[in-house]
């Protein structure tokens, strides 16, 4: 956190320097940002826990105003609660937050590749092959990390020739509240091995150009939470009591 170091050095952290420019006080905003973001990913913020302005600012060498701003910029992505009086809590993940999530994640895929369907070829099933193989074999490494990335980058393949930026924006959103909060550093094997033998039933459809079953595969089984139910409880509530839903 230097750079915020050096922006309370030379000024008021937050309030803008002889000369300074508006993408200098938007830069130490998102610096505050991605230095929570990185702190939720690893564990260093719980779910659940309050968050002490106080010592927070202070760690960062930034007033309390960029740091607000963050923190508000969290509220609106759903990571954290604004309470009257009582100031910010991390929102730890409920079963329902994470079928609501599938939900919204399996009908906006789905929809983004009903729309670029047709315009997917031979390099871009060549591409998503290769990033289905490179799954596999973090799977048999044990590498969540590198298996994570590689599950991104096999659905961008589609994502990212919509032009619907808010969608594809949504989609990203939900991903990190799913697995960056935070990031958890094993995997149910089983799942991941299921999601590889998904991708590629899901690339066969695709390559034999049935657009709308290939997107209701998406839907209906790799984004449906009933089909994954079993796998989401071992990864994310082992060892925890269960849920139970009125």
């Amino acid at each position: 956190m230097a750079e915020m170091a050096t922006h309370r050095r030379t000024g008021a952290a937050g309030e803008s320097r002889p000369g300074a420019t508006a993408l200098q006080a938007r830069s130490l905003r998102e610096q505050v940002y991605d230095f929570l973001r990185d702190e939720m990913a690893r564990g260093g913020l719980q779910p659940g826990a309050f968050l002490d302005l106080n010592e927070l600012a202070s760690r960062l060498g930034v007033s309390r105003t960029p740091l607000r701003e963050a923190l508000l910029h969290l509220e609106s992505q759903g990571f954290v609660t604004v309470l009257p009086r009582r100031g910010f809590r991390l929102n730890a993940l409920t079963l329902d937050d994470i079928r609501h999530f599938y939900e919204i994640i399996g009908a906006l895929e789905a929809a983004a590749l009903r729309s670029v369907g047709p315009s997917l070829g031979r390099c871009d099933f060549a591409r998503m092959r290769e990033l289905d193989a490179a799954m596999a074999e973090a799977v048999a490494a044990r590498d969540f990390d590198r298996y994570y990335d590689a599950n991104l980058d096999f659905h961008d393949v589609y994502l990212g020739r919509c032009d619907n930026t808010r969608l594809v924006s949504q989609v990203h959103l939900l991903k990190q509240r799913l697995y960056d909060w935070p990031r958890r550093e094993s995997m149910v094997q089983a799942w991941e091995q299921h999601s590889v033998v998904e991708h590629e039933t899901f690339l066969g459809l695709l390559e034999r150009g049935a657009i709308d079953d290939a997107a209701a595969h998406l839907q209906n089984v790799h984004w449906s939470f009933a089909v994954q139910e079993r796998f989401i409880h071992a990864y994310y509530f082992a060892g925890r009591p269960q849920e139970t839903r009125c």
